[in-house]
């Protein structure tokens, strides 16, 4: 374990008592990443238990600080006093001035306390469990049930029926009638190739950007009019 000296100075303090909250919990602040580790955060630790018992107390590395939280309110104003700043020393190094804040008080944690569980996070009833990712533990008494086989109809049958009377009905030069409507009016279904009279065509140099050759010669075909309601 490396030699860590730990001094502590006297800030002058400018918030009048009666403003100062009482709290039980501290923040050890600007705290180097790489005095994360377990022989200087348990230094630490030491230096703040001279105060008081200590309840909680996390190192959060990612942000370069520690907060502790004391059983009493005396005891954390006690060290908030006498440690703030606090002075650092590792052999080899600058020494390091952390700054120690009050904080909002925390809720005492005792391993026989009942009231644990309502301080912590819980998980949503057993109504919405399952519709977290991943999902909870499943209730007692669940048990799996037997799914359905897939679907053996993929089409509904009034679809498959209008499917069946799409056939060949006449061509008319390269455009195929599926259905022809009565009189001009309703739908009507054709294929036409587009391709068929392609063979004999010569080739045409096409520029990116400019229209198809094939564009060109195709031709969009007539349709009727709706119907539309007069008034």
């Amino acid at each position: 374990m490396p030699d860590i000296s730990i001094l502590t100075q006297r800030a002058n303090s400018f918030a009048s008592p009666k403003s100062i909250q009482p709290t039980n919990s501290l923040v050890i602040t600007q705290v180097p990443r790489t005095f994360f580790q377990p022989s200087i955060i348990d230094a630490l630790r030491d230096h703040f238990a001279t105060y008081g018992e200590i309840n909680q107390w996390v190192p959060i590395a990612s942000f370069s600080r520690i907060i502790l939280v004391y059983y009493s309110e005396e005891t954390a104003e006690l060290a908030k006093n006498a440690c703030d700043p606090l002075i650092l020393a590792l052999p080899y190094r600058i020494p390091t001035i952390l700054r120690v804040y009050r904080s909002e008080p925390n809720p005492i944690f005792s391993p026989s306390s009942p009231t644990v569980d309502e301080n912590l996070l819980r998980p949503p009833p057993i109504e919405k469990n399952f519709l977290i990712s991943p999902p909870g533990s499943p209730p007692i008494g669940w048990e799996q049930i037997r799914e359905e086989p897939p679907n053996a109809t993929p089409l509904a049958d009034d679809l498959i029926a209008a499917l069946r009377k799409l056939k060949l009905q006449e061509r008319r030069s390269s455009r195929e009638v599926l259905l022809e409507p009565e009189d001009g009016v309703g739908v009507g279904v054709y294929v036409e190739d587009c391709d068929m009279n392609d063979d004999d065509a010569e080739e045409v140099d096409w520029e990116y950007g400019c229209p198809s050759p094939a564009r060109l010669r195709w031709k969009p075909i007539a349709t009727a009019m709706p119907p539309v309601q007069v008034r």
